[in-house]
């Protein structure tokens, strides 16, 4: 590991809560195909399948941002726990719903109790912020960091979660996502010492994070990225079967994500200097602009090659997402800001999914990359157009320059 590297993991209990978030996280990039492929198996029907995914997509970005607004009020510990119970006691649900062939409607209705799982990386993110607060350049490697864990979960994940379910039993991979959620949420909640400070009900004034301009800045235009990554999922899958190696369709999708995963890496190591909103727009459009590329493909190299080059601008425009988010939320409300850019990305997911499908099923693979295409330009559009309201909380304005300097004395940082 690189020496920036080493140096934020040097801090007591930082690999711990790191290693529980990854486990924790698990869960976000196989529950979801793991519901498709354990039902389509069961019941043969994958409408119902998609359906039920898509259920517990809503419920997680509508119910996601609640909790984490309860744990900014009350702690981790305190909310996580109770919530992690009850969505593995939905998952338990689900299973028996799908095994013992109950009514559909106990399908959805499990669900869509399962989207109260906890945003495990808003909770891991918000340590590295208490810990890191006032040390912009630690903090950006320690993103650097979660975002290249990031793509590692779905790498791997959808792996573990399709191959258990189609090669032991059905059931396999939404089981042992709900085994990964437990122990990751438990271990992280077990480590007490880097625990973010919950605030006072009095620190909460102004009702939701999303009222911050900047916020809603970053939300909306996540949507329109969230478009792009499950557009870009949908169609590679339907070209690799159109081309006839439809297996070869995770690989390729494997690339794209190692393609962010190595930029993240090297992003970590950098020590930016400069407007971060600025870089921003800079990378929401480099992501846009990498669309252009997809929308020539004749074959799967070229396509593997392409999104390897599209994954480049994937994980520092994460990074420095969440840089900002930090700017542009006050302390307080820090785990539901985070939240809420995941939100945007999942409803975007959503949208992209289904109308990538669409285009499918009326035109070919080939000319389903216009839609992540298309969720390109919105995206680089919704940034130009917002980046004027990308503006700090007000608590933030004159805390720390992004060259790393304090204006009001290092003696503020904290590094426990």
């Amino acid at each position: 590991m690189s020496s920036p590297y080493r140096a934020v993991f040097a801090v007591p209990g930082a690999k711990g809560f790191s290693a529980a978030g990854f486990l924790g996280r698990m869960p976000l990039s196989m529950l979801g195909i793991g519901i498709v492929t354990m039902i389509s198996q069961i019941t043969g029907r994958y409408g119902l399948a998609g359906a039920v995914s898509a259920t517990l997509a809503i419920s997680a970005a509508a119910v996601g941002p609640q909790i984490s607004r309860l744990v900014d009020r009350y702690g981790q510990r305190r909310v996580v726990r109770p919530a992690t119970v009850i969505a593995l006691v939905a998952v338990a649900g689900l299973l028996l719903s799908a095994q013992q062939r109950w009514p559909d409607w106990t399908l959805f209705v499990f669900a869509a109790v399962t989207g109260c799982v906890p945003s495990v990386g808003a909770m891991v993110r918000a340590r590295w912020a208490a810990l890191y607060e006032g040390s912009p350049r630690e903090l950006h490697t320690a993103y650097s960091a979660e975002s290249v864990i990031d793509e590692v979960v779905f790498i791997v994940g959808p792996i573990l979660s399709i191959g258990l379910s189609t090669a032991w039993f059905p059931e396999a991979g939404p089981l042992l996502a709900g085994c990964f959620l437990a122990a990751g949420v438990f271990w992280l909640t077990s480590q007490r010492a880097t625990e973010p400070v919950p605030r006072p009900r009095a620190d909460h004034g102004g009702g939701s994070a999303l009222r911050s301009p900047g916020l809603q800045v970053l939300v909306v235009t996540f949507v329109a990225t969230g478009a792009i990554f499950g557009a870009v999922d949908v169609v590679t899958v339907a070209f690799a079967e159109e081309q006839g190696h439809k297996a070869a369709s995770s690989l390729v999708l494997a690339v794209y994500a190692l393609g962010s995963c190595l930029a993240g890496a090297v992003f970590g190591l950098l020590h930016l200097k400069g407007d971060p909103a600025r870089r921003w727009v800079l990378g929401v459009c480099a992501m846009a602009v990498s669309m252009i590329p997809l929308q020539l493909v004749g074959n799967l190299p070229f396509l593997a090659v392409a999104l390897f080059v599209a994954g480049l601008s994937i994980a520092p425009t994460m990074v420095t997402t969440m840089a900002l988010v930090e700017q542009y939320v006050p302390r307080a409300k820090l785990t539901e800001g985070m939240t809420w850019t995941s939100t945007g990305l999942a409803v975007g997911v959503a949208l992209g999914s289904s109308a990538a499908g669409w285009v499918v099923d009326a035109s070919g693979a080939a000319a389903g990359y216009t839609v992540p295409g298309a969720a390109g330009v919105l995206a680089a559009a919704g940034a130009f157009l917002g980046y004027r309201r990308l503006r700090p909380a007000p608590e933030r304005v004159g805390v720390v320059r992004d060259d790393g300097d304090d204006t009001d004395g290092a003696s503020e940082r904290c590094m426990a």
